[in-house]
């Protein structure tokens, strides 16, 4: 982001942090956020979608799909467990009633200056791993320093501009920044899981590994069945269970995690009581799959809870590195032939409303034609991008929802012939290289096979051949990470303040590096640009107009055929919670829930009442 000049510092701090004075040139704070000032004060007790005074105790169990066979999730080898997250802490944790707003956890504040070239962040000294040793200044070193160099491929670009760390003080670490103003790195910094030195002095940290790794967080693994099922136990004497970021939090004693072979067997476990929460996404099984006694009588809540979580994109992506899909018309084409109209109609029942922006259901959608502001960042790249973007507005391909989508079948076919394919003897040419057109879409869920097939007999019609492939979650992942799929299933999630993650999905630097989340093989230098000028941007609005000008950018070189969102969370339980009155707005809150006895003991009786 540009530098913001002194004189004008002053007020753009007030906006984006509430401080404690500290010196002349730095500030120091209790919280960090992106979007303007903090809701809760340097004091506050807890956050408002918490119970503080929430039953702790109880098991409870999840579930899973798939299998796995590591507890190191800070690395590309291997699948890691769920909920390994109950175990790890960073820096900082979210509130997940504002946006892109972080509070101190392990770090108890951060102290930043002026030009935000670097951080300072101060750890708490009751901070504790689990066998009571002290969470060091060289743990946090040696965190960043193993995540930048050895951990997952998503680490090594989002601290990229972060130059070094160097402890400054007894509990005090600095971060020096790299490239240029960036107002979320320190942030970013504050996301910095932190782990035990100790632990890795003498193994190598990229490899896998299934002995439980000593953590600092509310629970630690308690059993494990490799590739079957974990469970979690509260630590009793949690060293952070008083603080406000955590107080009303973290609730059940034990928490299992159960994996099942695909979401099928899941949904019958779950009505077979085999386990007690289940979030359900495919839109076919919440209006059909939950008509059972166990509902009709109370035993299971069936809910829809909304939320402001942006909905980002979920879509089929392509892989550009492929021959196939390399032009931009042709990737428009196969667009033309998936009917979400009538898919929504047939298949989801109505629930879903499609995509058109890579930032859905925010302030950062590209809408209409390109405002002042946002030409300004597109006016360089003429002739390097879509004209379109300059003068069309963007809207997904639309139908009757009848199935009759001729129209837009023979616009595709108009596409293609412009790119140099014809039908020859039923099958879709390639007029230079004799090459027919078929490929394979890669699937994690058999429900996508329902959708997938009828967008298959559409591309028939244009004289493709698809294949579908469904596969377990261990081989998809493999073949996402090696990029070795030619379309797929994909989502990409964005938070209100994007930010250095967009290098991750879209950069140059990451479309060859192998579990980078650059799955589609973007190398645009336009995009490339149109990143750094997001991650530059001076202030919310200029922000704002950066990310729309690559969002419609994006969209226009049709690197995914976007599919669809939901406003709510749609989920299921066995009645024997109970959970705060505030649902926050950017998460479901799951773990502010806690076990109500007189639910759970009234569940058990009429559980074992003989069926009427």
């Amino acid at each position: 982001m540009k530098l913001i000049r002194r004189s004008a510092y002053l007020l753009a701090v007030a906006l984006l942090f509430q401080v404690i004075p500290a010196k002349a040139d730095t500030r120091v704070v209790h919280g960090t956020s992106l979007l303007g000032d903090l809701k809760y004060s340097p004091d506050f007790k807890h956050f408002d979608y918490v119970n503080p005074d929430a039953l702790k105790g109880g098991d409870v169990r999840l579930s899973a799909v798939g299998s796995f066979d590591s507890l190191h999730p800070f690395i590309l080898k291997g699948r890691s467990a769920a909920g390994l997250g109950l175990a790890f802490e960073s820096l900082m944790a979210p509130a997940n009633d504002e946006a892109s707003t972080y509070y101190g956890l392990i770090a108890e504040s951060v102290e930043i200056p002026d030009d935000f070239s670097w951080v300072a962040y101060t750890l708490r000294p009751e901070a504790r791993w689990h066998d009571g040793s002290p969470i060091t200044t060289d743990d946090v070193i040696f965190s960043f320093e193993m995540l930048k160099t050895k951990g997952h491929p998503f680490y090594r670009a989002y601290y990229a501009n972060v130059a070094s760390a160097e402890q400054t003080g007894p509990h005090t670490v600095k971060f020096t920044f790299a490239g240029g103003l960036n107002r979320e790195l320190p942030q970013i910094v504050g996301q910095l899981p932190v782990l035990p030195k100790a632990v890795f002095e003498g193994r190598d940290f990229e490899e896998t590994t299934l002995e439980p790794i000593m953590a600092s967080g509310p629970y630690r693994v308690m059993e494990v069945d490799p590739g079957r099922a974990i469970i979690y136990e509260r630590i009793k004497d949690y060293w952070g269970a008083d603080l406000p970021v955590n107080r009303g939090r973290y609730n059940f004693d034990r928490i299992r995690y159960d994996y099942y072979r695909d979401q099928t067997v899941a949904l019958e476990a779950f009505k077979s009581k085999e386990y007690d929460f289940r979030q359900e996404t495919a839109a076919k099984v919440w209006a059909t799959g939950y008509d059972v006694p166990s509902v009709r009588d109370g035993l299971i809540i069936t809910e829809e809870i909304r939320h402001e979580v942006p909905t980002g994109m979920q879509a089929f992506v392509f892989n550009i590195r492929r021959y196939l899909f390399q032009d931009r018309r042709v990737r428009e084409a196969l667009s033309l032939a998936f009917d979400f109209e009538w898919a929504n109609k047939n298949l989801f029942y109505g629930q879903y409303a499609r995509t058109g922006s890579f930032f859905s259901n925010s302030e950062l959608a590209a809408t209409g034609l390109p405002s002042n502001a946002e030409l300004d960042y597109l006016q360089p790249f003429r002739g390097q991008i879509p004209d379109e973007v300059f003068n069309k507005v963007f809207e997904t391909p639309a139908t009757d929802g009848t199935g009759n989508i001729r129209g837009n079948l023979r616009k595709a076919q108009r596409l293609l012939k412009s790119a140099g394919w014809t039908v020859q003897n039923g099958a879709l040419t390639n007029n230079t290289t004799g090459q027919a057109m078929e490929f394979e879409v890669l699937l994690v869920q058999p429900t996508f096979e329902r959708v997938v097939l009828p967008f298959a007999q559409n591309l028939k019609k244009l004289g493709i051949e698809v294949r579908v492939r469904t596969v377990d979650t261990a081989q998809f992942q493999n073949r996402i990470d090696e990029f070795d799929f030619d379309v797929s299933v994909q989502s990409f999630g964005q938070s209100l303040s994007p930010g250095n993650e967009q290098r991750d999905w879209w950069g140059s630097a990451n479309a060859d590096i192998p579990g980078s989340r650059n799955v589609i093989g973007i190398k645009n230098p336009a995009i490339d640009s149109l990143i750094n000028s997001i991650i530059e941007a001076p202030d919310r609005q200029s922000l704002i107009a950066a990310t729309r000008a690559m969002d419609r950018v994006l969209l226009w070189n049709h690197y995914v055929i976007p599919q669809w969102h939901s406003r709510v969370f749609r989920v299921a339980f066995w009645n024997r919670f109970s959970r705060p009155e505030i649902t926050p707005k950017y998460g479901l809150g799951l773990f502010t829930w806690w076990i109500d006895p007189e639910k759970d003991a009234a569940l058990k009786q009429r559980a074992a009442e003989p069926a009427k």
